[in-house]
């Protein structure tokens, strides 16, 4: 009975290190005798007690590893801490195993020296401003140099940048400095077109003014040659008839000089009309007032 359970024992034993069950996205490396044998897929691997052993197991997942925070000098000789992530995988399991003693350090030495190099050629504003170049840069030589120890480097992220406290102070005093001009500049700008604007409105004004008064000026001055050109029609109209009439009386000389100057009488009541009498009339003008007596005698 205790040889049965004894047996039994080792066929467990013997099944437990021949039997390997590999889980999805990682693998096995096997070695017989101390030599490298096989790569054990996902799933149930035989092994052959005694002569191989499961050297490593390793992850063929997408992996990140945090790099400690670094401090970096620029160019322009300002001490700067960086922290930095590292997303790699592993695509030759057999190499990330025997090329390198430990990948990870290796990734993680290799992230801190190019870093420090990168940044170094930088200035500060630079440094900030490039983040994403130095994150390009960081992941083509850290993939070029990964690439014989079977690893692929997919991304790599600056998490943080964190200048010393008084870097840190000036910048925000040069911050708030380009805040206080940006919002004087805009300001100053806001008052100029608001003076121009005021200064246009001025300008349409004083010309709409200008040709409201001109237009009322020519209106006004074509309602008085209006009005003067139908006096001066009606007046000769009136002067027209006059004359007729006294053609169809068949007058005499002194009666057509009397109602001619009338009819002058009359043309220079009007407030537009200016009459020019020749100095030698003047004599028959004096003598109208008996000449027209004379013709009421007679017509008596």
């Amino acid at each position: 009975m205790v040889f049965l359970f004894i047996l039994l024992l080792i066929i467990l034993f013997i099944a437990f290190k021949t039997i390997k069950v590999v889980k999805q996205s990682e693998v096995y490396i096997i070695e017989r005798l101390g030599k490298f044998h096989k790569v054990a897929d996902a799933g149930l691997t035989i092994i052959i007690p005694f002569m191989d052993r499961v050297r490593s197991v390793v992850s063929l997942k997408q992996q990140t590893m945090d790099i400690p925070p670094q401090g970096v000098i620029t160019k322009d000789n300002v001490t700067i801490t960086i922290d930095t992530v590292v997303f790699y995988q592993i695509t030759d399991p057999a190499k990330a195993v025997y090329e390198i003693q430990s990948l990870k350090k290796g990734i993680e030495y290799l992230a801190i020296t190019t870093i420090r190099d990168i940044v170094g050629k930088m200035d500060l504003d630079e440094t900030f401003s490039s983040r994403d170049g130095i994150n390009q840069r960081l992941r083509v030589i850290l993939d070029e140099a990964t690439d014989k120890w079977g690893c692929k480097i997919d991304r790599v992220e600056i998490k943080d940048i964190n200048p010393p406290a008084d870097i840190r102070d000036a910048m925000e005093k040069q911050m708030n400095a380009e805040r206080n001009k940006r919002a004087l500049i805009l300001q100053a700008e806001g008052e100029k077109q608001s003076a121009v604007t005021l200064a246009e409105g001025k300008k349409e004004a004083a010309i709409l003014e200008a040709e409201a008064d001109r237009e009322a000026k020519i209106r006004r001055a074509a309602g008085e040659a209006e009005a003067i050109q139908t006096i001066a029609e009606a007046r000769a109209k009136e002067v027209k008839m006059i004359y007729e009439a006294m053609k169809k009386a068949d007058p005499n000389e002194r009666i057509v000089q009397i109602k001619s100057l009338e009819a002058l009488e009359e043309i220079a009541k009007g407030d537009a009309n200016k009459v020019f009498i020749p100095f030698e009339a003047t004599k028959a003008l004096s003598s109208l007032g008996a000449i027209k007596e004379v013709m009421k005698d007679e017509n008596k």
